[in-house]
């Protein structure tokens, strides 16, 4: 296992959080010190918890995660996308969606680390995780990773929420859709 590899594997996997954060970021149109640190902690708890458990699970999970994970992380991110869609075309008094809550940052977390948990069953074979040590390695440097990029994706997204701020929000739930839309063709056709 190289340190190049695992940073490599950490920047690929957090990819989809970044979007994600710098989405949040365009939405919330200031800093805002507490979400960003429960998004990015999140984030990089979930990134680095699933590739822990595909590897415990790897004789049990294999074939049950792998042909539903990316139908699961589709629905969830297309959920949240229509429903930032539509509350983009709300009066300010009547928006619901708050990227902000836990629960929508639970929510999110949950759907772009899914694909993470196979990660976890190829992490031995790809960077040699082998040993309990080894992985938990991995898995934190994929976690401190994300935690960095998510938590720099919504500092990014508020200055460019600055530009886009009257459509903030659609622009948000249309990287959303499309989120899920890549995770569900790449392995639909690509794997």
């Amino acid at each position: 296992m190289t340190g190049i590899e695992i940073w490599a594997l950490a920047l690929g996997l957090s990819m989809d959080c970044f979007a994600v954060s710098i989405t949040s970021g365009i939405i919330w149109g200031r800093v805002r010190w507490k979400p960003m640190l429960l998004m990015a902690f999140f984030f990089g708890l979930f990134q680095a918890l699933n590739p822990f458990f595909g590897w415990l699970g790897t004789r049990y999970f294999r074939y049950l995660i792998e042909s539903v994970d990316h139908w699961i992380a589709f629905a969830i991110l297309g959920f949240l996308g229509i429903r930032m869609i539509m509350e983009s075309f709300k009066d300010e008094e009547e928006k619901h969606f708050n990227p902000a809550s836990l629960k929508v940052i639970l929510a999110m977390a949950v759907a772009t680390s899914i694909d993470a948990l196979a990660t976890g069953i190829i992490l031995p074979s790809v960077v040699g995780a082998s040993t309990l040590l080894l992985m938990l390695t991995a898995v934190g440097l994929i976690g401190l990773t994300t935690f960095i990029i998510s938590f720099a994706g919504v500092y990014i997204g508020k200055k460019f929420g600055d530009l886009f701020s009257s459509k903030a929000e659609l622009l948000g739930g249309l990287v959303l859709i499309i989120i899920g839309c890549k995770i569900l063709i790449e392995h639909l056709f690509l794997s």
